[in-house]
């Protein structure tokens, strides 16, 4: 149901025809359709059939987006920032380790960054194993755990970057050769969804179905290389209200955000996006959000302004 439909809408003419009309019928006078955000992308828009997008600004160089789209039917949460800033950082955050090869999984909320400045946003991380591990490579606070899988990275002097560990890449922060540069942040996900704004292979469709072409929760990062914007995503999924996404779906709006690279991270009950001090999505899991193996963060980081 369109919610700028009045239930008097029979009458298809122009918005002031139609306001006299229903005013004569005794109906109410249908909304005019919210604007979107001039900062909100228009192929995205496009892409999920909005009508109207709530924009908020939590920080200097970001902003947080919330929409409800009915094409899915789908709500979502997604976060632009400017990743050269440096008055922002990007901080991973691990959960707490159990004996020598475990850790005890905590939920994004009980893994805010305390030793850092002010957190803004906050998702869940990379796919994780039973002993709560994370599958692919992490890097925070100067510790590192290899992989090969994919990943997204940050670096102070180099900014984000989305790729595969050991890529040379002029200007990444993350292209060069393991052990990873004791100053990066890097968390994995799975699989690379786009390069170079290309998509990249059949995103594990023929191979996964039940994983890559079913609707699930998604959460996702992607960078638009040309205004370093750097888009942080979560999808809502497994209800009525939101059905979740396929990679496929979830690769074209990452896209029609104006993401050149992105990522996938683990989604389903897991997918879950922290916003000044609260979780402002709907985790699919019954109990709320999922205890998970670590957390991407957007701080406040204006002790590198001004310095080189």
């Amino acid at each position: 149901m369109n919610p700028h439909r009045s239930e008097c809408d029979s009458v298809r003419v122009g918005w002031w025809l139609t306001a006299l009309v229903t005013v004569a019928a005794g109906c109410s006078v249908p909304d005019r359709p919210a604007a979107l955000p001039s900062e909100f992308p228009e192929a995205a828009a496009e892409f999920l059939a909005l009508e109207s997008v709530d924009g908020r600004r939590i920080a200097d160089g970001a902003t947080y987006f919330q929409a409800s789209s009915p094409a899915g039917p789908w709500d979502l949460h997604m976060v632009a920032t400017d990743g050269g800033r440096c008055d922002l950082e990007v901080v991973v955050t691990r959960a707490p380790a159990r004996g020598e090869a475990g850790r005890d999984r905590r939920t994004v909320s009980a893994m805010v960054p305390r030793a850092t400045g002010v957190p803004y946003v906050g998702i869940n991380g990379d796919f994780f194993t039973d002993a709560g591990l994370p599958v692919g490579p992490e890097t925070s606070d100067g510790s590192h755990r290899s992989g090969t899988r994919p990943a997204f990275a940050w670096n102070p002097e180099e900014g984000p970057w989305i790729g595969v560990a050991g890529e040379e890449e002029e200007g990444s922060g993350y292209g060069r050769p393991e052990p990873a540069d004791e100053d990066d942040e890097v968390i994995g996900g799975f699989p690379l969804l786009l390069k170079d704004g290309a998509v990249v292979d059949d995103l594990e469709v023929g191979e996964r179905p039940s994983f890559a072409a079913a609707r699930h929760p998604r959460t996702a990062a992607g960078l638009d290389r040309d205004t370093g914007t750097l888009w942080l995503v979560v999808v809502d999924g497994r209800s009525g209200e939101s059905v979740g996404m396929s990679l496929p779906e979830l690769t074209s709006l990452l896209h029609g955000l104006g993401a050149e690279d992105a990522v996938n991270l683990d989604g389903g009950g897991s997918s879950t996006m922290w916003v000044l001090g609260r979780v402002v999505n709907r985790p699919s899991d019954p109990a709320g959000e999922r205890p998970v193996a670590n957390g991407l963060w957007l701080v406040d980081g204006p002790g590198r302004c001004g310095h080189s």
